[in-house]
């Protein structure tokens, strides 16, 4: 009986965590790139937060494969000799296999039993790594994804083009409204300047900002949509974000400008680091983008511990426009490159009601936030900022309008430094050279 009674209270607990469409919704947990074979313990911190939604952002599984990583070879995948791509893709049944993987975490099924879950996808579990509508496997990854998410068999998102969808939490005047975009399915190539979203969703976004009011609207992109980190780090490496489809991106902001919708703020993903940005000139307010990855995969992981600090190093001096620095950062950077999850947190008592972003580590403890009220996401004439195109501005001057040397600084000092080192190996060899010709001649006269 006691037994009965326990697992009863249980399930009554659990249910009224999850969010009702009518119920006040005051904290939301988000997160991205989750290795489905790998330990996850940030589970047990993104349930400590307690969320009544979590937001999966992509790369929730790895579905595609990986060639190791050769320059000579059979098989080169890498450098001037390649000649087969590193990623391919997996079969229906590998795919399958790895989402079965997922779902049987521990903590993310303690999760699903008290939040509800959405979420979009990326490209690895889209199915191939960088991928956009080429792909001819996305139809039966798009099936399988939402099989993951348990997606109704009669849903929209099961019959048409792509897995965006919006949803309303609240009742009237604490209404939060999730919209979940889709920069997959419909992509063009990269370095096309082509489109992300495609018509038919371009159509559906503008339906959906113009549609009911809400007080906070969270737009999940899986790709950033604020910062353009390849505009400082290349030509050394390149990341997938709005800013390299540049009329797109402006595009966006120009909808949600005209639409005069309060509120709005961006989720996303994708880069393995942890950062909050904002840019002032695209709306009538400013525009934040919480970027939480990854739950498993992130930049200091993948280099050996010792290394770890030279990431960090790398983080502080990669030049940035759009990031929210504060000196109460975990990290001086203002980034994370540890394991992470974002949650947003509304205290809908407070006059006037508040809202904090953060980013948190795979212990619960929060590594960066910003926090203020949410009529700060108003439309208003007043905070309208204006691009000037000869004078810096935080928080509105573009990636790729900085000044030519603070732009390329890190491809600057990795080339300074092989040069250094390069002229100290030829000084090394000349001087060993003229010691050894200075020891022959030597021997020769005795």
């Amino acid at each position: 009986m006691a037994d009965t009674f326990a697992l009863l209270l249980l399930l009554i607990l659990s249910s009224s965590v999850r969010a009702a469409p009518d119920a006040v919704v005051s904290r939301i947990a988000f997160g991205s790139c989750a290795n489905q074979s790998e330990p996850q313990p940030i589970w047990n911190a993104v349930a400590g937060f307690d969320p009544q939604v979590f937001v999966w952002l992509g790369d929730n599984v790895y579905g595609d494969n990986k060639r190791p990583f050769r320059v000579f070879g059979r098989e080169r995948t890498v450098g001037p000799w390649k000649n087969v791509p590193r990623f391919y893709p997996s079969t229906e049944e590998e795919l399958r296999r790895r989402y079965q993987l997922a779902r049987a975490q521990p903590g993310y099924a303690r999760l699903r039993e008290r939040a509800q879950v959405l979420g979009t996808w990326d490209d690895h579990d889209y199915g191939l790594n960088d991928a956009g509508k080429e792909l001819s496997g996305k139809v039966i990854a798009q099936r399988l994804m939402l099989d993951f998410l348990d997606e109704p068999e009669d849903s929209k998102r099961r019959k048409q083009a792509g897995v965006y969808a919006s949803y309303m939490f609240g009742p009237e005047g604490k209404r939060v409204k999730v919209i979940l975009l889709d920069t997959r399915y419909h992509r063009d190539p990269l370095l096309s300047d082509g489109t992300i979203l495609g018509d038919p969703q371009w159509q559906w976004l503008e339906r959906e900002l113009h549609g009911p009011q809400s007080e906070i609207t969270i737009i999940g992109s899986s790709i950033q949509v604020v910062s353009n980190l390849s505009a400082t780090t290349g030509p050394l490496f390149y990341v997938e974000s709005w800013a390299r489809f540049p009329r797109e991106r402006e595009r966006l902001f120009r909808l949600i400008d005209s639409s005069k919708r309060p509120g709005v703020l961006f989720i996303s993903g994708d880069v393995h680091f942890g950062e909050i940005t904002r840019f002032d000139c695209g709306a009538q307010y400013p525009s934040y983008d919480v970027t939480s990855s990854g739950l498993t995969q992130s930049v200091e992981n993948s280099v050996p511990e010792v290394f770890q600090p030279l990431m960090r190093l790398l983080a502080i001096l990669t030049p940035t426009t759009m990031r929210v620095l504060s000196p109460n950062c975990q990290y001086k950077s203002c980034t994370i490159g540890q394991p992470n999850f974002g949650a947003i947190e509304i205290d809908w008592n407070a006059v006037p009601p508040r809202i904090k972003l953060e980013l948190r580590d795979v212990e619960g403890h929060s590594v960066h936030s910003v926090e203020f009220p949410i009529s700060e996401l108003q439309p208003s004439e007043a905070h309208a900022i204006k691009r000037q195109t000869h004078t810096f501005q935080r928080h509105c001057t573009l990636e790729t309008e900085l000044p030519w040397l603070t732009r390329y600084r890190l491809a600057l000092m990795l080339f300074v430094i092989i040069a250094v080192f390069a002229v100290v190996v030829v000084m090394l060899a000349i001087a060993c050279l003229s010691n050894f010709t200075k020891s022959s001649k030597k021997s020769k006269k005795e």
